[in-house]
């Protein structure tokens, strides 16, 4: 229902970092992009298939950043994750049978069984290409797709090397027109990571708007009228647009938020560990390293370490449905104190990871699925609204400069520069330094040294990635971040001092073509100063 009292914009940031290993059969890091489509992007697909079918007219943000697009385009992947979805389906169906006379865990085996169904269904639907169907929902005008940095790149800290920082966005927005066959209108810098004057860059590429964390409006000078209730527009004339704490609390929140309720499922438990070797070795690593298959049968239970109890799937639904009724009357309690002290709508920005819904919270896609149905059906005091629809409705906005700021833990760079990883900056800043010199020394190429000089663009974009900064900072998967960024700058380095000493290997060239293949259409002179 269509109100003036304000706008709701759900935002959900959608990234993997660009991972593919044609030299691996079995790469337990491409399992990442499995896990997410199996568990996140097909089923929220399949919500906005639900919700288009029913005539409800929704409004909701996606991010989809360049590595992910490139990943669910890549034939290779994709024919990888059609091999992984029927392994999941085999796991599937002997766990029915496995569970026949538990009854504790039956009809979880029988609703992972239908979920499965439900996932090939969607896939063979669209013969494999997923970007199809988010583009199809948005030609409807119910999602608005916009991009992100071109390889995820954490820009404050190339601040130094503007050319490096032009071309993150210049690739970013070649590769949405490439795939969505238009102009993307906003953009979600990596990390949520603003540095004063980087929007005079998005303006030169067409980009409307950004978002920022919320100090990042607050401590905007001169200060805002409405903090993060309404954008600021930027001296460049982009729009910055701040994320609601409340909001996002209720879901992010290890003690507030919902998807730490007792009835939801436990994501620490999976078969992959809990079952006997020779009965799972199939479907775990091909060396037999233990992993995560998806298929979880008990409930988050308690915090105080007791036994975890079997998972409900009917509770739990019901749990969800409960959940968004509370968050939507939140804010709507939320709208109509600030309606009552704004003189123009409010905009309420809930910006989440993605991967939040359906990955960590299985029952996210659900909770989605019912607060854009409620909303659209039942509110009276907020409509959903995407940043667009917001400026349309509010064309005229303060003027000022956020501050430098990023949605990491304190608010500004720590993670993604300290003991853990500062290591990996000069290799990243001479790479980009010796980039910039590539690309004015040779403003024009072809043949051999064109393909070089291409594949060495693609090297130093993938060593600036985000994420293996933040994987070394949360001890994760710190072996893989350390060779990623290794390989990168040797790589790099490499096709450096063969294109200078025009002494190129094809045959070395070509493998690494096709090893790091992402952005088939780069063109190394973006990087010219």
């Amino acid at each position: 229902m269509t109100t003036s009292q304000g706008f709701l914009s759900l935002v959900l940031h959608a990234h993997l970092p660009f991972v593919r290993h044609p030299e691996h059969a079995d790469m337990m890091e491409e399992r990442w992009l499995f896990e997410a489509i199996t568990e996140t992007y097909i089923p929220l697909l399949e919500v906005f298939g639900k919700l288009v079918a029913d005539g409800i007219r929704f409004r909701l943000t996606m991010s989809l950043t360049p590595p992910l697009v490139n990943m669910l385009a890549d034939e290779m992947l994709i024919g990888r994750y059609g091999a992984h979805l029927t392994r999941l389906e085999e796991l599937a169906e002997k766990e029915v049978e496995r569970t026949r006379w538990q009854p504790e865990f039956y009809a979880t085996a029988l609703m992972y069984r239908e979920k499965f169904r439900r996932i090939r269904g969607i896939f063979k639907s669209c013969d494999g290409n997923l970007i199809r169907l988010f583009k199809k929902y948005q030609n409807l005008g119910v999602l608005d797709i916009i991009t992100c940095c071109a390889t995820h790149a954490f820009l404050p800290l190339l601040s130094d090397f503007r050319p490096a920082v032009r071309a993150q966005i210049e690739m970013a927005v070649r590769d949405y027109q490439k795939h969505f066959e238009c102009q993307p209108r906003g953009i979600w810098l990596a990390e949520c990571a603003y540095n004063p004057g980087n929007d005079k860059i998005l303006s030169d590429f067409g980009i409307r708007y950004f978002f920022t964390d919320t100090h990042g409006i607050l401590f905007a000078d001169p200060r805002p009228a409405y903090g993060v209730h309404a954008p600021v527009e930027c001296p460049s004339g982009v729009l910055a647009f701040g994320r609601d704490v409340e909001s996002s609390r209720q879901v992010w929140s290890a003690h507030e938020g919902y998807p730490g309720d007792f009835a939801y499922r436990e994501f620490y438990r999976d078969i992959g560990f809990d079952l006997e070797f020779d009965y799972i070795h199939p479907y775990i690593h091909e060396s037999g390293h233990r992993l995560n298959t998806g298929i979880k049968y008990h409930r988050i239970t308690s915090r105080d370490g007791a036994e975890k109890q079997p998972y409900n799937y009917q509770e739990a639904m019901t749990r969800v449905a409960v959940h968004a009724g509370h968050f939507i009357h939140c804010r709507e309690q939320q709208m109509k104190h600030l309606n009552a002290i704004m003189d123009r709508p409010p905009v309420i920005i809930s910006p989440y990871d993605c991967e939040l819904f359906g990955h960590w919270w299985y029952e996210g896609p659900e909770f989605i699925y019912h607060v854009l149905r409620k909303t659209s059906l039942e509110s009276s005091i907020m409509q959903l609204g995407t940043p667009e629809d917001y400026l349309a409705s509010c064309p005229c906005n303060q003027r000022a400069t956020p501050s430098m700021s990023s949605w990491g833990h304190r608010g500004y760079n720590e993670v993604w520069l300290d003991e853990s990883n500062a290591w990996i900056y000069p290799h990243l800043h001479k790479a980009s330094q010796r980039m910039i010199e590539l690309a004015d020394r040779f403003p024009e190429s072809d043949g051999l040294r064109l393909r070089a000089l291409n594949q060495a663009a693609r090297e130093l974009m993938l060593l600036q990635s985000s994420d293996w900064a933040f994987i070394m900072k949360t001890g994760t998967t710190v072996e893989y971040a350390h060779k990623r960024t290794r390989d990168h700058t040797f790589r790099f380095n490499k096709l450096y001092e063969d294109i200078v000493n025009d002494r190129i290997n094809e045959n070395w060239l070509r493998e690494v073509e096709n090893r790091d293949n992402i952005f088939p259409e780069m063109d190394y002179r973006i990087f010219r100063s």
